[in-house]
């Protein structure tokens, strides 16, 4: 049958790519289930299962009935146990009322990009960056405006490019650290170099910390925020419980940002969703205020696992990686394999020969804006 021309899709879906993880991981699904033994390192999903202490709290919240709906916001133990976390691990102080509960970081980053930017306003965006930024970006009818960085200065957005980069339309700087793609942490004095410059240039700064308890040796992870007393005033921190306490499914992300903003965020989303899912909510207070051996052991995990794709990949002739500091990829340089005799063209094609033919699955580093790279999940 005929699809009618009232279907007819909305033009800011003409640009609107699928995620290039999913689909990955899709087809490595696909590939098993059809019975071949596929090497799955497409999605940045932690394979341990959720700690049971946090899913046996979610089951109490089912059995005691808290299955109805909640504010909007997020119930307010959690918005609560959420700022009571990060003033303790950031010692900045924040309250309840600048936290926004979300289905997840992807919808927290929506949720700011829908509620600050206008039509024509540039975000700037060092790549390589998450599959899901620009996307996001242009659905709120804003344009990302994307900075290249370099594997030579470890993919880190440099003060000149940086100021390069800002017009008289540049509202917004979204920065990753820990990073997805390429696992780099920024020091503190690298975000402060940033951080003069976006002051002075008066922008805002969306700081996605999703990754920010996953660092390895010995490193810290700075909130943006925190750098420079009253930087919080044009600092959105965006962050969640999918990466730190492998609860990916359980799709609780926030944010913590001036309480003028978050009051507006928490109406757009009373409008979109209603409210996150109950039961999860309670389980992710669990989270943050339960044992926390979890996530020690985790990390542990993921160092060792760093350790051991640093070693082989150091290895292979001509394969570069920056330095790996955190989170669990590796955003590996391939453009010495590329283009040779018999050789694949670009990273798409690179990755559908190691699927087809190792049956091992990885990301397209074009996906992230870096072609000539492809990111290896050791999650």
């Amino acid at each position: 049958m005929e699809e009618a021309a009232c279907f007819q899709l909305a033009q800011r879906m003409a640009s609107l790519q699928p995620s290039a993880t999913l689909a990955m991981a899709a087809r490595a699904g696909a590939m098993k289930a059809s019975g071949i033994d596929v090497i799955d390192l497409s999605v940045g999903e932690p394979d341990f299962p959720t700690p049971e202490h946090i899913c046996q709290a979610g089951k109490a919240a089912i059995s005691a009935g808290k299955t109805k709906y909640t504010p909007a916001a997020g119930i307010p133990a959690l918005r609560e146990a959420i700022a009571n976390d990060y003033t303790r691990r950031s010692g900045l102080t924040v309250t309840p009322a600048q936290v926004i509960v979300s289905n997840g970081a992807k919808h927290s980053l929506h949720n700011v990009f829908t509620s600050v930017l206008n039509p024509g306003d540039e975000v700037i965006v060092p790549t390589p960056y998450w599959v899901s930024y620009a996307e996001l970006i242009k659905l709120a009818g804003a344009i990302p405006v994307l900075v290249e960085t370099s594997i030579d200065e470890d993919f880190k957005l440099q003060p000149n490019a940086f100021k390069s980069a800002i017009t008289p339309r540049t509202r917004m700087l979204l920065l990753c650290s820990p990073s997805n793609p390429t696992g780099v942490v920024y020091s503190r004095e690298e975000l402060v170099s940033i951080a003069d410059i976006a002051i002075e240039a008066d922008l805002s700064v969306v700081s996605d910390e999703i990754y920010d308890q996953l660092v390895f040796d010995g490193r810290e992870s700075i909130s943006f925020p925190t750098l420079h007393p009253g930087l919080e005033s044009r600092s959105i921190v965006v962050a969640g419980v999918s990466k730190t306490y492998s609860m990916t499914g359980w799709r609780i992300g926030w944010t913590i940002a001036p309480p003028a903003l978050s009051k507006a965020m928490g109406s757009l989303q009373s409008q979109e969703t209603s409210n996150p899912c109950s039961i999860s909510q309670y389980a992710a207070i669990e989270a943050l205020i339960g044992p926390q051996d979890c996530v020690t052991l985790m990390r542990n995990a993921f160092q060792m696992r760093r350790d051991l794709v640093v070693e082989r990949l150091g290895q292979i002739p001509g394969v570069k990686i920056p330095d790996i500091g955190g989170a669990f990829y590796a955003f590996i340089d391939i453009h010495a394999s590329l283009g040779r005799p018999h050789g694949p063209p670009d990273s798409v094609a690179w990755c559908e020969q190691l699927l087809e033919k190792e049956h091992v699955a990885t990301v397209a580093g074009s996906a992230f804006g870096a072609e000539g790279h492809v990111r290896m999940s050791f999650a």
